[in-house]
């Protein structure tokens, strides 16, 4: 039988434990957000001629530096060092030069469709359906992306890739959107009543079950 300190320090420790209604109230907005910028990059990138690659560039380096800050925060230091380094890598190239914000997506953009390929396959299952879609999109971008440098030379490549890039970009927002919706509708969802006479002020102390064992 728990004691009435386990008892207590069990009800504080639930008190303390977020939700899934508190968890997806802070997350939806977070999810939202993300899902915007990945669309307004992917239209930047269309719209703004010679300066639409860097900023795209810039943009996905900047969120990846993000995410790599949040994953050291976590304490998985491989990824975040390895999105971090890449994200500012990214964002570096993007502000120094235009001709290197071409090579990068031009070589970039098939390979991250590779490695997202890879990572799907080895999920299995439902996912690994996905993985094999994808794997054959990767391969015929790469074709595209090659034949296009070959025959009318890199920079035609490389806007080539800077559209690509955009449409997987917007393509991407899809889904973040999506959950940040589902997770909306959770947030919303009504608190579950407590029984009738329960005021709340028991569940520190392991409920009311926990005040009577140490009454």
């Amino acid at each position: 039988m728990a004691t009435p300190t386990a008892a207590r320090t069990a009800g504080r420790t639930a008190a303390r434990t977020p939700t899934g209604q508190e968890a997806a109230r802070r997350a939806w907005p977070l999810r939202a957000a993300l899902g915007i910028v990945l669309l307004l990059l992917a239209m930047a990138a269309v719209v703004t001629g010679d300066l639409g690659a860097r900023l795209l560039l810039a943009g996905l380096g900047l969120l990846a530096a993000g995410r790599g800050v949040a994953e050291l925060r976590a304490g998985s230091v491989p990824a975040g060092l390895l999105a971090g380094t890449g994200g500012a890598a990214a964002i570096g190239v993007a502000a120094t030069s235009a001709a290197m914000t071409g090579w990068v997506l031009l070589l970039g953009v098939p390979l991250s469709l590779l490695a997202g390929a890879g990572a799907a396959l080895a999920r299995g299952g439902a996912a690994r359906r996905a993985g094999t879609a994808l794997l054959v999109w990767a391969l015929l971008v790469g074709g595209l992306l090659a034949a296009t440098a070959v025959v009318q030379g890199a920079a035609r490549g490389a806007d080539v890739a800077t559209v690509v890039a955009a449409l997987a970009t917007g393509l991407a927002a899809v889904p973040v959107l999506v959950a940040a919706a589902g997770l909306r509708e959770v947030a919303r969802r009504p608190a579950p009543a407590r029984p009738l006479g329960c005021g709340g002020c028991a569940c520190s102390a392991g409920g009311c079950g926990g005040l009577s064992r140490e009454a």
